[in-house]
């Protein structure tokens, strides 16, 4: 889709914003004297005086406006600033009036990684620098600032509130009406100095889950419309980027949740693209330095009028998503689970997931001996892969040196030369004769590569595993903290299980390096992935020991052992 950079994003527009702002300034000290000399006093304004902060207004009440004077255009504003609380088993939203904002978004059913308690979807930080979500986004930097620091009017019936302010040259509306899902609806409209302005609900500053780094870095853009799902990463995010749509749906999200705008009409939906530079506090050890990471958001609605849609704000669980209806999607499913990408293998990873929860449910209630009974079968299913694998070895071997001999006799020819094919339709017909399938070797592997990776992708995306316990491991879905046991017990098993192996058409030096440096190397990719991974990999390492155990003492294993034993003497000689 086409992208149209924010005009108030033009290079050096905020130095002369903050010069004319100075002159201006400078201007109105210099003429005060003259205007005071000359011009007719005009009677001073008795001010407001200002009650305590309510908590928060009770279901269809309703704060009035200040005494508006004859003649002038009818005004909307509280006289102070108070709470909204909206709360029900899954939520609790409170919002301010200032603003019209949700200033907190608590989710009763997830914990909190930094402190005890429910997990607040409000990124603290971010929000107080960026905006709070549901603010009004604006190509005008001063209106987007009025709309989200005036007082507005509340009234609330039930679980719907809306919001009012109006001035002589402002009039805004937002209403937000929950029920007990995760779902909202949104209306806002606003108009100023008597035009529909362009004002888009916004989810601007990330999410409350996200501590570290690589929290940050796991933001994202989704949107949709029809069968085209966009999963866009934090580097090609650019901030201020307006996406025209249409969209069934769009917003940010992180690993595990998810702020999704849905808008009744997908045709006049747009989207902004925010991101942003964000200083982050260490988590472990206040002496070390701060982390500069980027935040993302998104503004989505109608440009060219009043916004109708609704918004999802919860977690990534296929079976929340599945429930959450997208009319009018034409080719894919008409709901959220879009949002979940299992990506290539995604046909794999989907059904895995749904037996590993229904191994959580109906075999071990705990999700780390889940996926070590998952990975048992697994195991068990690969295993005539591994047996046709050692046979391809074996037969290669066998006619290894018939190759070497011809390979010898045509050694003296050019790859160009002519008589170079002839050597390749002896090794052909040799390998008829024999019946070898020199590829036979290697397509067992090249099968359980999409099943691999299907599973890291299908662990990677899944929310039942955050805050996991398993034995010493207190976070499945997080890195193992030292003394790093599943990292080294995952090296050592790949050694054995490398050194166990029969390899055949390897020179053996070549051999014990790649014994080494291919575990080391796997150790150093996995070493600050998620537990859950690499107790997955540990297990179908010892898995593969035990296999391996067994297959070097059957008649097949004994004679691919003897026989590379055999060339190893000779080539010791």
């Amino acid at each position: 889709m086409a992208e149209y950079q924010n005009p108030q994003h033009e290079p050096g527009s905020e130095r002369r914003l903050l010069l004319i702002f100075l002159v201006t300034f400078v201007v109105m000290l210099l003429f005060q004297p003259l205007l005071k000399k000359y011009l007719p006093t005009q009677p001073t304004a008795q001010p407001i005086t200002q009650p305590a902060p309510a908590k928060a207004v009770s279901p269809a009440a309703s704060v009035p406006a200040p005494a508006v004077p004859p003649g002038s255009a009818a005004v909307k504003r509280a006289p102070y600033e108070f709470d909204t609380v909206v709360e029900n088993d899954l939520y609790k939203i409170t919002f301010t009036n200032r603003g019209a904002q949700a200033k907190s978004w608590i989710l009763k059913k997830f914990d909190n990684d930094a402190e005890n308690g429910p997990l607040d979807l409000v990124n603290p930080a971010a929000a107080a620098q960026y905006g709070y979500p549901l603010s009004l986004y604006t190509y005008d930097e001063d209106l987007s600032a009025k709309l989200s620091s005036d007082l507005y009017q509340v009234t609330r019936e039930g679980n719907k509130i809306t919001f009012e302010y109006a001035d002589q040259e402002l009039q805004v509306r937002k209403t937000f009406a929950l029920d007990n899902t995760y779902v909202a609806k949104i209306e806002t409209s606003v108009v100023y100095k008597g035009s529909p302005a362009s004002a888009l609900p916004s989810w601007p500053s990330g999410f409350g889950d996200q501590v570290t780094p690589p929290f940050y870095a796991a933001g994202m853009i989704n949107y949709q419309f029809n069968k085209n799902i966009e999963h866009q990463p934090i580097k090609k995010v650019s901030g201020g980027a307006t996406l025209p749509g249409p969209f069934h749906w769009a917003g940010p999200t992180d690993q595990y949740f998810a702020a999704i705008f849905i808008p009744d009409d997908p045709a006049a939906a747009s989207m902004v693209t925010l991101r942003n530079p964000l200083n982050i506090s260490p988590q472990k050890d206040p002496k070390d330095k701060a982390s500069q990471v980027e935040v993302l958001g998104a503004a989505v609605g109608n440009q060219r009028g009043p916004t109708t849609e609704r918004i999802f704000v919860g977690p990534k669980e296929l079976e929340v998503l599945e429930k959450i209806p997208v009319p009018g999607v034409t080719g894919a499913d008409s709901d959220l689970n879009g949002l979940i990408d299992f990506g290539t293998f995604g046909i794999l990873a989907k059904p895995l997931f749904a037996w590993l929860k229904w191994t959580f449910h109906h075999i071990v209630a705990n999700w780390g001996w889940a996926i070590v009974v998952q990975t048992l079968i697994i195991s068990a299913a690969l295993l005539p892969l591994r047996i046709t694998q050692m046979k391809s070895m074996l037969k290669m071997q066998r006619v290894a040196p018939q190759i070497k001999s011809i390979q010898e006799k045509y050694k003296k020819y050019s790859l160009r030369d002519p008589r170079k094919a002839a050597m390749n339709e002896e090794i052909s017909a040799l390998y008829k004769k024999e019946g070898v399938n020199p590829a036979a070797g290697c397509l067992p592997m090249l099968i359980q590569l999409p099943f691999l990776w299907a599973y890291y992708r299908m662990l990677s995306n899944a929310l039942e595993l955050r805050h996991a316990h398993w034995l010493w491991i207190k976070d499945l879905s997080a890195a193992e903290p030292f003394p790093f046991i599943l990292p080294v017990a995952m090296i050592v098993s790949m050694l054995i299980v490398q050194r166990m192996t029969p390899t055949g058409g390897m020179d053996p030096a070549q051999q014990r390096m790649m014994n080494v440096m291919m575990p080391l190397m796997m150790g150093f990719l996995f070493f600050r992935l998620a537990a859950g991974l690499n107790l997955y990999y540990s297990v179908v390492n010892v898995i593969g020991i035990a296999q391996q155990m067994v297959m070097n003492r059957t008649h097949l294993g004994k004679e691919m052992r003897e026989m590379l034993a055999k060339r190893a003497r000779k080539k010791e000689k």
